[in-house]
């Protein structure tokens, strides 16, 4: 059996592009099917109201169930089934979880084996209550957003849908080290990532699977 190496595991630089491109279409596809399907018909038809009880953090990284309660409302919002609320005493439904598992790891490297670009993906379990007959109307596991990152000046695509969603300019790239472009990248890739974990998690539970 042939062993496997490391530039065939991880695409050269000559590649990256390519899988940049085939990523940024995957999400935005991925996004637009969630927004077209999400249309409650899951959810009890009586239900008006909802209070989104703040996660519990199960992994070793501290304030991302924060950063992801504000996605999740805003997620809610943007469909306007569901009436936010600030307590459990005014809502029809209450939705509470966990976050468990936060990684992030390189998915593609440069002709000598440096990593050039990360992929981060978040997991979450969730539990939808009915606050009337204490019941539980929906529960999940495993819901997942993912995101890839450019560690490097050569693995950004200035030209992507991705990229021009920053408040960066493509001159811009060039004047900032390493170690502040990738700390950038990382920023907005994570920020994706819990908004595609709470755009799954809202289809999720208002069709009821």
């Amino acid at each position: 059996m042939s062993k496997t190496k490391v530039r065939d595991v991880f695409p050269t630089s000559r590649r990256w592009s390519e899988l940049i491109g085939l990523l940024v279409l995957a999400a935005l596809a991925t996004g637009c099917g969630y927004h077209f399907a999400a249309e409650g018909s899951g959810l009890p038809a009586q239900a008006k109201t909802i209070y989104v009880q703040k996660f519990t953090n199960r992994t070793r990284y501290t304030g991302f169930n924060d950063q992801l309660m504000r996605y999740i409302k805003d997620e809610i919002a943007d469909h306007k089934r569901l009436e936010l609320v600030d307590t459990p005493s005014e809502a029809d439904l209450v939705l509470n979880g966990a976050l468990v598992y936060i990684q992030s790891l390189p998915s593609a490297s440069n002709a000598v084996g440096e990593p050039i670009i990360y992929s981060q993906t978040i997991s979450a379990n969730a539990v939808l209550t009915d606050t009337h007959t204490h019941k539980i109307v929906w529960t999940t596991s495993g819901v997942t957003g993912s995101q890839s990152a450019p560690a490097v000046a050569s693995a950004v695509v200035t030209t992507s849908p991705w990229f021009l969603q920053q408040n960066l300019r493509s001159q811009d790239i060039a004047q900032l080290p390493d170690i502040q472009l990738a700390q950038t990248q990382r920023n907005f890739s994570r920020d994706q990532m819990m908004e595609q974990l709470a755009q799954n998690l809202y289809v999720s539970m208002s069709e009821g699977f």
